[in-house]
């Protein structure tokens, strides 16, 4: 008697593969939405941070994080921890870098020009202390002036800096920057930080990010988006 040979056809091969590439499809278009999905909940935190600061600069005339800790507790009307030196910018030192950024989110938080409530004290944020906002990737959030980024601005005040945190993928900073400005990420509104920035360094090192984030294009000194890298500790900024 002939022995019966067993396996797959032809037909239930393909079908398999078509099966696969259905599934594969759909998991490459998932990830495609959750990454506009976090595309946009950031380019909208940008806008709701822009918004509380020109709203609690229209309504006290004075800049949150900056306006002196007695008179922002007299202004708000609840107790405050943190302040400024009242110079009209939110500055920051490389002795406190993170003072006046920490007393911004307080203020603005404590007006109720955001949401939550922060400490305002001086030190490196952490998820204990409560100083700031932490974006989805359980990274702090920075309002604050760096020189790092100032290079193509001189005139006073300069530009506030908001750094969106730490442990962003390098490609929904990329989606990022094409969506909301040039693409481009040493130019512009919107920019890589620096992997070792002059500032907001301490133990977490918040205002920097993986060196591997940007690369040089090849056969060029264009900063480009590493995005083959696949760097997943990136970090960026709105320069407003």
């Amino acid at each position: 008697m002939r022995q019966r040979q067993s396996g797959f056809t032809l037909v239930e091969i393909a079908i398999v593969l078509v099966i696969i590439g259905l599934l594969l499809g759909g998991i490459i278009q998932g990830q495609q939405l959750i990454n506009s999905a976090r595309v946009k909940n950031l380019a909208e935190t940008n806008s709701s941070v822009q918004a509380a600061y020109f709203g609690f600069i229209d309504r006290y005339r004075q800049v949150p994080g900056d306006m002196n800790q007695t008179a922002a507790q007299d202004a708000i009307g609840v107790t405050i921890t943190g302040g400024g030196d009242a110079n009209g910018i939110l500055s920051v030192s490389s002795g406190l870098p993170y003072r006046e950024p920490n007393a911004a989110w307080e203020h603005l938080s404590k007006s109720g020009f955001i949401q939550g409530s922060y400490s305002g004290g001086g030190g490196e944020p952490t998820a204990a202390n409560n100083n700031a906002p932490f974006n989805a990737f359980n990274n702090s959030m920075i309002l604050g002036v760096s020189p790092d980024y100032l290079s193509t601005r001189t005139t006073i005040p300069p530009r506030l800096q908001f750094i969106i945190g730490r442990g962003i993928p390098v490609g929904v900073i990329r989606e990022l920057d094409t969506k909301v400005d040039d693409g481009n990420p040493a130019a512009g509104v919107f920019r890589a930080t620096l992997a070792t920035p002059t500032l907001f360094l301490g133990t977490n090192s918040w205002g920097g990010s993986a060196a591997n984030c940007t690369t040089t294009a090849t056969g060029s000194t264009t900063v480009i988006y590493n995005v083959a890298g696949g760097a997943s500790d990136c970090n960026g900024l709105f320069l407003f």
